[in-house]
């Protein structure tokens, strides 16, 4: 008995070691390599930084981080212009609100509970969240009271529908219309909801669309947030914690900023630019009870590198899987065959949509550099995230600048991917 104990005691030892160790090395960053080796043209990438520098000096952003990624080494990496208007340069640790860059992760969560059998994608999402029974569709008219008419969706929502924006949900801090009148008449973008509560009060609206007929961007990844505590009887952030950030070693990955030590680190953008519709940014120094499954995270480019690097990877990174390659393969194809777009269709032109991602068709029909297969996503503050499986190569932009994502976005793919000198698209 006591040599049982002792040869516990020794195993429970020798495996705690092993985690320790696996974690300390999950939790350092990428490996560095050298940028020409990995087939970048230097003197582009030197042009990547000048440009940037410039729109820096131009007052688009007070500053950003640029880093180019390639057979999982850092090929190269800039941090430019201030953390914050009036603060300290911009640094490689500076935290970011990523917004939208959350939705790729939240989609990750759901996708390991369908993994496990928990969850399923063609499942109503009424199976989970029982408010979502009975849902009603706006018909674009008003009656005598001048209140919006509404009849009873044709189809029931689907949890693939949350994660390819397909659900009938919309936005309202942007477009017009009674549904999106209805999101911000009951203030559905409070912080003062949890997850799941926001998610009710979404199912006591109408919705813009039938569910499985349009794409339309959308609180759907929200509500996913919702179904992945609902099935895990967790909230969204201690799922995320122990079965992604923590395996990974995010370590500066979170919806709020709890230590004040930290707060320092929190990239900020120059107060003229700061609006996302009629709000600002939100303060992630103050904790709330929301956990926004759609927009709501913090992060680091190093943090964020190691996310993107392990779905590059096929759901693997230094040996810890969170997802098998077939459910990567799944999340990154087009899933929107005979769904129509929607009047803002953020894809663009030559994309399609699958699970979480932004993904492109063919290697033209597109107005930025890519290959076909490749896919992506950005944040409402600025941040982007570019992926090419193709090439091996991982693209992320990360600014505080709301006012002008779009094209320092577009500026930033294109002149990140026409650093490749050395392309594999076609090997």
């Amino acid at each position: 008995m006591n040599r049982l104990k002792t040869g516990f005691a020794v195993g429970a030892f020798a495996i705690a070691t092993a985690f320790a160790s696996v974690t300390s090395t999950l939790a350092e960053d990428l490996p560095r390599g050298d940028a020409a080796e990995l087939g970048f043209d230097p003197a582009r990438l030197a042009r990547l930084d000048a440009t940037f520098g410039a729109l820096i000096d131009k007052g688009m952003t007070p500053g950003a981080v640029l880093m180019l990624i390639r057979d999982g080494q850092i090929a190269h990496l800039s941090t430019l212009g201030k953390r914050t208007p009036d603060g300290a340069p911009m640094s490689e640790d500076a935290i970011f609100r990523i917004y939208s860059m959350t939705k790729p992760i939240t989609t990750v969560a759901a996708m390991m509970l369908v993994e496990e059998g928990r969850l399923l994608l063609e499942a109503p999402v009424a199976t989970y969240l029982p408010a979502f029974k009975d849902m009603t569709v706006v018909t674009g008219e008003t009656d005598a009271e001048g209140k919006a008419v509404t009849r009873p969706a044709k189809s029931a929502m689907t949890v693939r529908d949350l994660m390819r924006h397909t659900s009938g949900l919309t936005y309202g801090f942007f477009g017009t219309g009674p549904a999106r009148d209805a999101y911000n008449a009951a203030d559905v973008w409070s912080s003062e909801n949890t997850g799941i509560e926001q998610a009710n009060l979404l199912a006591s609206l109408p919705l813009e669309h039938d569910p499985g007929t349009t794409w339309e961007y959308s609180r759907s990844t929200d509500v996913l947030g919702a179904v992945v505590e609902t099935v895990s009887g967790q909230t969204l952030e201690e799922f995320m914690t122990a079965r992604i950030f923590d395996p990974l070693g995010m370590t500066d990955t979170t919806f709020y900023v709890d230590d004040e030590a930290d707060h320092a680190r929190i990239a900020e953008p120059f107060s003229d630019q700061a609006k996302l519709g009629e709000s600002d940014v939100f303060d992630p120094r103050v904790r709330k009870p929301n956990q926004s499954g759609g927009g709501g995270l913090m992060s680091t480019v190093h943090d964020y590198a190691k996310f993107a690097q392990m779905m590059l990877n096929g759901g693997e990174l230094n040996g810890t899987r969170l997802l098998s390659p077939k459910t990567v393969q799944l999340m990154t194809s087009n899933h929107l065959e005979g769904i129509t777009p929607g009047k803002y269709y953020l894809p663009g032109p030559g994309y399609g949509f699958g699970l979480g991602y932004a993904v492109r068709l063919d290697d033209g029909n597109a107005p930025s550099f890519g290959t076909a297969g490749d896919y992506n996503w950005g944040g409402a503050a600025g941040t982007g995230y570019y992926a090419d499986p193709q090439e091996d190569m991982i693209a992320l932009l990360m600014i505080q600048s709301p006012a002008n994502r779009g094209p320092l976005r577009m500026i930033f793919k294109n002149l990140a991917f026409s650093t490749i000198a050395d392309s594999r698209a076609d090997d």
